[in-house]
């Protein structure tokens, strides 16, 4: 298979690497073991060379499992892993924790995990609100130095966020969710992914298998499948969004190809530094999404794709949302997280802290006024927000909003004469999804 290079990392991966998340977790009852081995195995017999792991998924057994089928082949594959969480004694996740110390324990651990003396791509798994950026990034930077770590990666983590860390340490790859039902990442995060030199890694890129064609609304998901509790995928929503599988299908038919292969085909034509990592457990899918890195659309294709999913409208939310409070709102943000608004004249400490340990998703502090809405971009502050904490929470650090572009201002009236301006902690309440993929 052909290789891509990550950005300007110079981390060389094949074209199409292997997401192994389903394999342990997420989609139902685990693979049996020699099963998922032989799956991995035939993977790089079939010239993949990038495999994506993490932590959270088992916990710890989807790493043991990539530690024991790459062991013979170790040195000629790149094996990405992340970091982020905090489990209870049953395996469930209670809490995001990248504090330096447990980045530098779980990476002592994630190593004799995945039997090897060196993590090729280690990725924070989302941005945790308690730990600014740099010192997630200084402390991979250390571990960098002392060669137990080669390249840095975040996930899921905004512009700012990820332009933060790449001032502390080059980040070589983001991990986000982007398909042709979800394309959130042109507005502010390719542009600079480009800008930065950073490849882009997206997971669920067949859709989290809707894309395939082989989901209708018929389907039903086994009891442990996530895919029950997601909006886009209620029997509503996959009715309503058969008509993209059926454009896919249409253009497959043209393309002698499948629409999986199309959709996968699509993402490598958006930039060459991008690299999908679509997972399964069947061989035959296996070697369905390896054939997608031989499948050349035009620029017709690409330009016949686009007119038609000008013309539709995806259905259903990517993931749970909360429910509002009294005196809240929701709305989405840039990320495409689920958001909720808590408007507060005072904040004091423990309630801001108290918002924060809920939230999974820090998208910033800003100004909201009734008029003029909340501001249009969501920038992450957090550093801003930790001199709050440490300082005076009460005066809280507010972005101007209104038409105005938007400017932070750290513990003075904001300079847009917005009516009705109040501060507003802006975070995400909800519940993080399973699986954290």
């Amino acid at each position: 298979m052909r290789k891509r290079e990550l950005g300007k990392s110079g981390l060389q991966v094949s074209a199409i690497g292997l997401g192994c998340m389903g394999l342990s977790y997420g989609y139902g009852p685990a693979t049996d073991i020699s099963e998922a081995i032989a799956l991995i195995r035939r993977a790089f017999e079939r010239g993949v060379t990038f495999f994506d792991t993490a932590e959270a998924y088992g916990p710890y057994k989807n790493e043991e499992l990539l530690g024991e089928a790459l062991a013979p082949f170790r040195e000629e594959v790149v094996i990405a892993t992340k970091i982020g969480f905090n489990f209870d004694a049953n395996g469930g996740q209670s809490g995001m924790n990248s504090r330096p110390e447990q980045i530098r324990a779980v990476a002592d651990q994630a190593l004799k995990r995945l039997k090897t003396d060196v993590i090729d791509l280690f990725y924070q798994h989302r941005v945790d609100t308690d730990v600014p950026i740099e010192d997630v990034a200084g402390t991979v930077k250390a571990l960098i130095a002392e060669g137990k770590v080669r390249h840095l990666g975040l996930s899921e983590a905004g512009a700012q966020t990820i332009r933060r860390a790449h001032t502390v340490q080059p980040v070589a790859a983001l991990q986000s969710e982007y398909s042709l039902w979800w394309r959130e990442p042109e507005q502010e995060i390719l542009p600079t992914l480009e800008e930065l030199g950073i490849g882009f890694v997206p997971f669920s890129p067949l859709g989290k298998g809707f894309l395939t064609g082989a989901i209708s609304e018929t389907t039903t998901f086994d009891s442990k499948d996530f895919r029950n509790i997601v909006p886009r995928f209620s029997q509503e929503a996959r009715k309503a969004n058969q008509v993209l599988v059926d454009l896919l299908a249409e253009i497959a038919t043209r393309k002698k190809a499948t629409s999986a292969q199309v959709a996968l085909a699509w993402l490598l034509a958006q930039k060459r530094w991008i690299v999908p990592i679509p997972g399964t457990t069947k061989l035959h899918r296996l070697e369905e999404n390896i054939q997608a890195a031989e499948v050349e659309l035009t620029a017709e294709d690409l330009a016949s794709i686009e007119s038609a999913l000008a013309t539709i409208k995806v259905e259903g939310d990517r993931y749970r949302r909360p429910s509002a409070g009294k005196g809240q709102s929701l709305r989405s943000g840039q990320t495409g997280s689920d958001v909720s608004f808590e408007h507060q004249k005072k904040c004091s400490r423990s309630r801001l802290r108290s918002l924060l340990h809920q939230s999974h998703h820090f998208l910033g502090v800003g100004a909201f006024s009734r008029k003029a809405g909340i501001a249009s971009s969501f920038a992450t502050i957090s550093a801003i927000l930790g001199h709050c904490v440490k300082s005076n929470p009460k005066r809280l650090a507010l972005i101007a909003c209104g038409k105005r572009k938007i400017s932070a201002i750290l513990g003075r009236p904001p300079t847009t004469k917005a009516p009705c301006l109040r501060p507003a902690i802006i975070v995400s309440t909800a519940p993080m999804p399973s699986p954290i993929q």
